[in-house]
């Protein structure tokens, strides 16, 4: 049995236009809330809301928060439905042309504040109405879309060409990333506009595309037909439920690994989120150039993902998980001290590094704390609730710290530094989780 390249890579082009889509929300919506913000000063003149940073990043969180409960009942909604056209196409064709449109209001609704008025919601009530709108609208469709997306490949592949179908359609959203941040991004110095209509018309043609040439299978006459695969907020959810089934004796050694889970979720989203922020107001680049040198953060840990994977196999998962906590907590203290643009995307290039040995290994490592097979979905819930409630409070509490420095954007890289430190201590406490070896 062979996989069908050429369905999965179509349906990888849905999760393209989906990453795309959010790279660019992540990247540029916490310089429109901060614009006009006495403490937040920019190369290029960008008119904003003038939030301190706290409440950017909760309206950054919410993105996060509301995915832990839509997803779960989108997903199950989808299965359950039967139409002449599937049942994920009714929320796909329905929540994409919604969410594309959506997502331009967010700067038409920036570009309607009066230049003499910048960084003043009411003064601008108008234009933060329509922009508050575009953004939840762009919030809703996207966790509705998210879900039926993915959901076509399980449909539509054979059990056992799954894990190849996956590693294809997550290759499809990492392209889609890099073309965001090193390309679609730079498009904001000419109009803040620009990158956010192209990205809604990208996201149009991917699922154009995707509906034209990929045919759900006809589920309407199976009695038993196979459920969506679940996303990262289901995957969550259902650990949490089961969390008693787990054996005393592992309780100690998964909860210091979850802990240390949340605690370099908490330190890297903190990052990630306020970087665009950092990049315009101290390091003083342009507001379209600051997501591509995090991106180099995010090339780098495409391009080292396999090799990390082989160091756990060879030296041990904890102990390369440890390993790439120390690099990136260092680098993230030597970042604090410099101002260059050029060697802070050096930095960033090697913390990519120290975040797939991280990353790459943590999940293996939680579920593999268990002998029993039947708990696997149990701990890899936990895996996810660990890493999906971090990235919600992440940018709250990371805005909380930079508000209470006097808006000192350098402190992400000393966030970073002290839950990436939390971490490591927790992970001395980890006693479980190495690969199992197999008896001949």
């Amino acid at each position: 049995m062979k996989l069908d390249w050429r369905k999965t890579f179509l349906i990888g082009f849905g999760f393209f236009g989906i990453s795309v889509i959010w790279q660019l929300y992540d990247s540029f919506m916490p310089i429109f809330l901060q614009a006009g913000h006495p403490d937040f000063e920019t190369q290029r003149h960008v008119f904003g809301f003038g939030l301190d940073p706290f409440f950017t990043g909760v309206i950054m969180g919410l993105d996060n928060l509301a995915a832990i409960f839509i997803l779960p009942l989108i997903g199950a909604w989808s299965d359950r439905t039967r139409t002449s056209i599937g049942r994920r196409y009714p929320f796909i064709v329905t929540a994409a042309p919604v969410g594309a449109l959506a997502f331009i209001l967010i700067p038409v609704g920036a570009g309607m504040i009066n230049p003499a008025t910048n960084g003043s919601i009411a003064e601008n009530s108008g234009a933060f109405t329509l922009f508050i709108i575009g953004a939840g609208l762009m919030l809703l469709a996207m966790a509705i879309l998210r879900t039926p997306v993915i959901s076509l490949m399980p449909d539509l592949t054979p059990s056992e060409l799954r894990s190849k179908a996956n590693g294809v359609i997550n290759f499809m959203g990492g392209v889609g990333v890099i073309v965001a941040t090193f390309g679609l991004s730079r498009l904001f110095d000419l109009t803040p506009l620009l990158p956010f209509l192209t990205g809604a018309v990208v996201l149009g043609v991917a699922i154009v595309l995707l509906f034209l040439m990929v045919k759900e299978p006809d589920v309407a006459s199976m009695p038993h037909p196979e459920v969506h695969e679940r996303s990262d907020a289901e995957e969550a959810i259902s650990g949490l439920r089961s969390v008693s089934v787990i054996p005393r004796q592992y309780w100690r050694s998964l909860l210091a690994l979850l802990l240390a889970i949340f605690a370099w979720f908490i330190g890297y989203n903190g990052l990630s989120t306020f970087f665009s922020s950092y990049a315009v107001d101290t390091l003083g680049v342009s507001p379209g150039m600051a997501p591509t040198l995090f991106g180099i953060a995010g090339v780098a840990f495409i391009l080292f993902a396999i090799p990390a994977g082989y160091i756990g196999e060879r030296i041990g998962r904890k102990r390369t998980i440890m390993l790439g906590l120390v690099i990136f907590a260092v680098l993230l203290v030597i970042g604090y001290f410099i101002s260059s643009p050029a060697i802070v995307g050096a930095i960033l290039g090697f913390g990519g590094l120290g975040w797939a040995l991280i990353n790459i290994n943590s999940l293996p490592m939680v579920v593999d704390t268990t002998d029993d097979a039947r708990l696997m979905g149990t701990y890899t819930g936990l895996y996810y609730f660990a890493s999906q409630t971090a990235s919600s409070i992440a940018p709250a509490l990371t805005g909380g710290l930079i508000k209470l420095f006097g808006g000192d954007y350098r402190m992400i890289f000393i966030t970073g530094t002290l839950f990436f430190g939390i971490a490591l201590l927790c992970m001395l406490f980890v006693t479980r989780g190495e690969a199992h070896r197999q008896k001949a």
